[in-house]
């Protein structure tokens, strides 16, 4: 819509096109900035009436398989699920009017934002509606899978082209792996790991609410870095023509989970559920694609990495010695375990976000 009305001042845009060195004209900079503010807005007006309509249809079950847990988090019986609902519709809404919608990158994010949206929407539903704990984690894996094999398939053909658009380049030393045809692969694993990595991170009032907000911030930096020519040669990162068109959407995502993390701060009135955290977590894993920055994805997603290793190592040692590493994956489980407050884990985890944020942008700079 945005880009529609700036199109009628084609004349001046040409003008402007000219002084500029990014790969778009329409006022880019401008544009993240609107996303990022209607989103909030959207997010924040709409979250009272959502959350009243949430609590007459979909409350939480706390049903896990340690005992303790459940009764650590009695409290949170019947709160309101599936706000990933609201949140999601305000990225939408954000991106519709904010966004180039004839960009490949705009239209695979809406892919994303639905499709994972759906897939989390469904199991959150299968979850409160009968007694069983969501879909089988086969069909949801299968359908991730399935998911970013679209995404993988969809940025092969549109990066193929590009230089440096298919190979993997190291944030330290700009060192370059040429991926080929395993590029799709490797699309794959990153979408459905991040997807997941959210998910299991989405377990406290405002957790992986507050994480997204930094790691986002930082790939709207990475996004339009990216998409500009002169910023880009300057530090030494792959230019991806049209990439500056992912800060929108991440900023959009950012703006929204700020309005969401205004109800879902502890005592959270209401949880993401699947239906947010699954496709927050694929377009952190998309927006590292069109970036090339997946290796930075892992240092400014830490928190998300150190969450999803904690219960890969806890299964792992327990198959082994019949013990359990930690008390509870994942691990902002243990520290509740110990007896640490929720607000001071939550708390933490955040500092931890924000400073893994600042060393993954700094990075940049070492190339």
């Amino acid at each position: 819509m945005l880009i529609w009305l700036l199109e009628q001042f084609d004349p001046l845009l040409t003008q402007v096109s000219e002084a500029t060195s990014g790969d778009s004209r329409i006022f880019l900079t401008a544009r993240i900035a609107v996303a990022s503010v209607l989103a909030f807005l959207f997010a924040l007006i709409g979250g009272n009436p959502a959350i009243r309509w949430l609590r007459s249809r979909f409350t939480e079950r706390i049903d896990s398989a340690s005992e303790r847990l459940n009764q650590l988090q009695a409290s949170k019986n019947a709160t309101p699920t599936m706000g990933g609902l609201f949140v999601m519709t305000a990225v939408l809404l954000s991106i519709l009017i904010a966004g180039d919608l004839s960009s490949h990158y705009v239209q695979l994010s809406l892919f994303v934002i639905v499709s994972f949206g759906a897939l989390g929407a469904l199991d959150d539903w299968v979850k409160l509606s009968t007694y069983k704990n969501g879909i089988s984690a086969r069909q949801k894996l299968i359908t991730q899978l399935l998911l970013s094999l679209i995404v993988g398939l969809v940025l092969f053909f549109e990066h193929q082209s590009k230089p440096l658009g298919i190979d993997l380049v190291t944030p330290i030393g700009g060192y370059v792996l040429p991926l080929g045809g395993f590029f799709i692969v490797w699309c794959i694993l990153l979408v459905t790991g991040s997807s997941n990595a959210v998910n299991l991170t989405d377990g406290l009032d405002g957790l992986a609410t507050g994480c997204t907000v930094f790691a986002g911030t930082a790939f709207v930096a990475l996004s339009y870095v990216a998409g500009h020519s002169v910023i880009a040669q300057y530090l030494s990162v792959p230019f991806i023509t049209g990439a500056g068109e992912m800060a929108v959407v991440i900023a959009a995502l950012v703006g929204a989970m700020m309005g969401f993390l205004w109800f879902n701060c502890y005592p959270a009135q209401v949880f993401m559920g699947d239906t947010g955290s699954l496709p927050v977590g694929a377009l952190l894993g998309l927006a590292a694609l069109v970036t090339r920055q997946e290796l930075l994805l892992g240092i400014i997603g830490g928190v998300f990495v150190v969450e999803t290793l904690s219960v890969i190592l806890q299964v792992a040692w327990f198959r082994l010695t019949g013990n359990r590493l930690i008390a509870c994956s994942p691990l902002h489980n243990h520290f509740l375990f110990r007896g640490e407050h929720e607000i001071k884990i939550v708390t933490r985890f955040w500092i931890g976000s924000a400073l893994l944020a600042i060393v993954g942008i700094a990075s940049l700079k070492l190339s």
